[in-house]
């Protein structure tokens, strides 16, 4: 494994793949792909892997060699590269063999650009942790991550925000049917947008991130279709940024073929995250005393918060709640697992 780019998506990345290793079955992580940003670039990066304002700190240790520009983290040697040129690196020179390169950086997100990783020496396949362009497969796992066909060479794992309510709209529409619906998220800020009021190329998003909600669109609804071909045309949707670091809500406003009551959908959601294949997608909660930083670090991509569910016959609005940075990161390191043909036994197990 590759990563390429090592913000907020790859150091959680780097987390998981570093806690998952040992015993030679699962994945490896072999090197890490950034800018050089100064003199001291390789001791801020282990810095930032070290600690999180947000996750807390990595459970272990890590050393680094400046010689080398290495990072030992658990017993992980991870080689940190420096270059901005995602064709132009030898990977084999390393010892890196038929990779799987991780690009996390956003910059690319179409086959022509993300291409780029292929020309390297010893990169097999890539990964985007973002939503694809064109005809790109967008896979979300547990949805539709048996359609990766051993020729794909370049997959995407679609955004958190359609991680988080794809399962939960695939069992909605199971069972009830869903005729149409809208989809509000409530959106931690994100690295994209300006800290203080500053210019931005997108509409609202130059508005200080930590003083505003700043509503913005998001292709999250119309990207569900790309997964569930059977919803295409059915959602549309937008988002409000709010002033909190991690942790998201999504609103889903659906209008339901088949009428039921808040105790039997409940009911129904929360028998789907114990006991179906979604079981590692959907979680389902019913206290009354919960707010965003209790799912910090969920490992589900979204988790139903039943007590708030509204229910009218046929009228029904869902709030799913998701950790839009290491709930994703579960998703893509699980999408990474089958790219890689590799299923590590995990205990207790997810």
């Amino acid at each position: 494994m590759v990563l390429y780019g090592f913000g907020r998506i790859g150091r959680l990345l780097a987390r998981l793949l570093i806690q998952r290793s040992g015993g030679g079955h699962g994945l490896r992580l072999r090197a890490v792909v950034v800018r050089k940003g100064g003199e001291d670039d390789l001791i801020k990066r282990a810095s930032l892997l070290r600690r999180d304002s947000v996750h807390g700190p990595f459970d272990g240790t890590i050393t680094v060699d400046p010689t080398n520009n290495t990072i030992l983290a658990n017993g992980t040697l991870i080689q940190v590269i420096y270059s901005d040129n995602p064709s132009a690196i030898n990977y084999e020179s390393y010892g890196i063999h038929n990779a799987l390169v991780v690009d996390n950086t956003g910059k690319w997100r179409d086959a022509d650009g993300l291409s780029q990783h292929l020309q390297s020496r010893g990169v097999a396949r890539v990964l985007l942790t973002a939503p694809g362009k064109g005809e790109l497969k967008n896979i979300v796992h547990g949805i539709n991550h048996n359609v990766i066909a051993n020729s794909d060479k370049i997959v995407t794992a679609a955004s958190c925000t359609t991680n988080a309510i794809s399962p939960v709209l695939k069992a909605v529409n199971d069972k009830f049917g869903i005729v149409h619906g809208h989809v509000e998220t409530v959106h931690a800020f994100t690295n994209d947008q300006n800290l203080t009021d500053n210019f931005h190329r997108g509409d609202r998003r130059g508005r200080s991130a930590a003083l505003n909600m700043v509503l913005t669109e998001t292709g999250a609804a119309k990207a569900v279709a790309k997964a569930l071909p059977e919803l295409t045309g059915k959602l549309t949707g937008n988002s409000i940024r709010v002033p909190t670091p991690d942790v998201s809500m999504a609103i889903l406003n659906l209008t339901l073929k088949k009428g039921t009551t808040k105790e039997e959908i409940n009911a129904y959601l929360r028998n789907m995250s114990l006991h179906s294949e979604l079981h590692k997608q959907i979680d389902f909660i019913d206290s009354p005393e919960v707010v965003s930083t209790d799912f910090v670090g969920s490992r589900r991509a979204g988790i139903v918060d039943g007590l708030a569910t509204i229910c009218d016959d046929t009228n029904v609005v869902l709030y799913v709640w998701y950790d839009n940075e290491f709930g994703y990161s579960c998703q893509v390191v699980r999408v990474m697992e089958t790219m890689a043909g590799v299923h590590p036994e995990q205990y207790p197990a997810e």
